[in-house]
């Protein structure tokens, strides 16, 4: 067996967590450039990533999450947070850094450009947000891998309110929404989770070719 499969295997999504244990700075950056690899639609990341570690923030974000104590325990929360809507300023930002990376030419690379205007920048607000939003999940699920192999435990989750969440962090005067959060760290030797088979779809049952 793989020790992508392997690491697989053993992650499970976290329910409490160590508070005494942290995340180190090393595995965290490398952890972060898991995040920064993700794949995106036209590689845009039409999202900002938030990670807290103030104590005072992370008490207000719990209060906003049920009160669920992976916002203290863990060693970071990472917050995904989309971009409401894109325009044409931004498509340039991302075709300028093409060409400084590749070492192209802008006027080269105008067609690529006027295709992903055409394509997103067209979109009804709404539909542009919920666009944004499916591409911080794929960032979510290379934090999940990526901390797979650190051996780093994480906790996905959805159940918190977003506008609230919008609210303590100060997203609405940047154009952004809490799509989805993350809190990393070490699991606690008294989750019982972390003992119990994992369930899912066999093979035969999810896959389907063609």
């Amino acid at each position: 067996m793989s020790s992508i499969i392997e690491s697989l295997k053993w992650r499970y999504a976290t329910k409490k967590f160590d508070a005494t244990k942290k995340i180190s700075k090393e595995n965290l950056e490398t952890l972060l450039e898991g995040v920064q690899l993700s794949a995106s639609s036209y590689g845009l990341q039409p999202y900002q990533i938030f990670v807290i570690e103030d104590s005072e923030i992370r008490e207000k974000l719990k209060s906003a999450a049920w009160n669920q104590t992976q916002l203290t325990d863990a060693s970071q929360v990472v917050v995904f947070a989309n971009h409401k809507s894109l325009d044409e300023a931004y498509v340039d930002n991302y075709i300028k850094n093409i060409a400084e990376t590749r070492d192209m030419k802008i006027e080269d690379l105008q067609g690529m450009a006027d295709m992903i205007k055409n394509s997103t920048l067209q979109m009804p607000a709404e539909m542009q947000n919920e666009w944004a939003q499916k591409q911080c999940y794929l960032a979510l699920g290379f934090l999940l891998n990526t901390a797979a192999e650190l051996k780093i435990d994480v906790c996905p989750m959805e159940g918190f309110s977003a506008e609230e969440f919008d609210t303590i962090l100060g997203l609405q005067e940047k154009g952004l929404h809490t799509a989805v959060i993350a809190c990393v760290g070490y699991r606690s030797e008294e989750d019982k989770y972390q003992h119990a088979a994992k369930v899912r779809k066999s093979t035969e049952d999810l896959f389907n070719f063609i």
